[in-house]
């Protein structure tokens, strides 16, 4: 009963995470900001929280 919202929480948390990583790493290939105004200190923060947001997803698909 709990493992249908693990896995949609681990699905959801995986795909936010990916697209966060794959958004920063093409801004950064294009050296363009990752976020509009920001310093450099931006773009190692959506890295971090974009790595975070994949263990998480990982985590909860690994708990069902």
């Amino acid at each position: 009963m709990e493992s249908g919202p693990a896995v949609f929480a681990g699905a959801v948390f995986s795909l936010f995470g990916a697209g966060l990583l794959a958004w920063s790493g093409a801004r950064w290939r294009l050296r363009s900001p990752v976020v509009q105004g920001a310093g450099a200190g931006a773009a190692a923060l959506c890295v971090a929280a974009g790595t975070a947001f994949l263990v998480v997803g990982f985590w909860c698909l690994t708990s069902v």
